[in-house]
């Protein structure tokens, strides 16, 4: 039986990560592309929003596209405050989550990426569920314990922090979050989804993926 959350489901906001490179795929944009009959965006709002109070992208290109979808966009360089001459380096997810810190106005900011199409529908309640008083970051783990770093549960106020984690230079989401009070989450009941936190990072996992497929 998953535990109660620790509080509100409206104390939450959700921020969908769709500012990546997408390298993998040709330098195009992940959270635009097609799978199952709409946009990795559109079907992360929709999988999170039910989970949270509210909503937000973080997104870096097509502005206007993303902001269709009717919640909030906010592109990394706005929430940083860097000069311009910063925009040329890719800081990655974190910069996505600290322009989602920047604009959050609940006490706590959920973020999960716009490539993992099947991430759990219970996820903030599982993670919120781990945390104590003390606790300033929840983070998910597969049933092989590997912890997925950009499914993170973290208190708004953590704003300034990783802003100067990112000032020294630190890009790494798990290294970043460690250094914190943290709980991690084992996502590893009867009936989990053993691909619940698998990415669409190679043209072959669109099938791999594709809903039919769901546990």
């Amino acid at each position: 039986m998953t535990p109660p959350a620790r509080f509100p489901a409206g104390q939450i906001t959700g921020l969908v990560l769709a500012g990546g490179q997408g390298q993998r795929m040709g330098g195009g944009d992940k959270g635009l592309m097609p799978f199952a009959g709409q946009s990795l965006a559109q079907r992360a709002l929709m999988r999170l929003a039910p989970q949270v109070g509210r909503m937000m992208i973080s997104a870096n290109r097509h502005l206007d596209t993303y902001r269709a979808f009717g919640v909030p966009v906010w592109p990394d360089a706005s929430a940083t405050g860097r000069d311009s001459g910063a925009l040329s380096r890719y800081d990655g997810p974190l910069a996505g989550l600290l322009a989602g810190l920047a604009h959050c106005e609940t006490p706590w900011l959920l973020a999960v990426p716009c490539d993992a199409p099947r991430f759990p529908h219970d996820l903030a309640q599982r993670l919120s569920a781990a945390l104590d008083p003390d606790t300033e970051i929840a983070l998910a783990a597969n049933a092989r314990g590997e912890v997925q770093p950009v499914f993170i549960l973290l208190r708004a106020a953590l704003h300034e922090n990783l802003a100067r984690y990112l000032d020294e230079g630190g890009r790494k989401v798990r290294a970043w979050a460690m250094r914190q009070r943290h709980a991690i989450t084992l996502f590893d009941h009867p009936g989990d989804d053993p691909l619940a936190f698998a990415n669409l990072n190679m043209p072959e996992d669109w099938q791999r993926l594709a809903p039919e497929t769901a546990v």
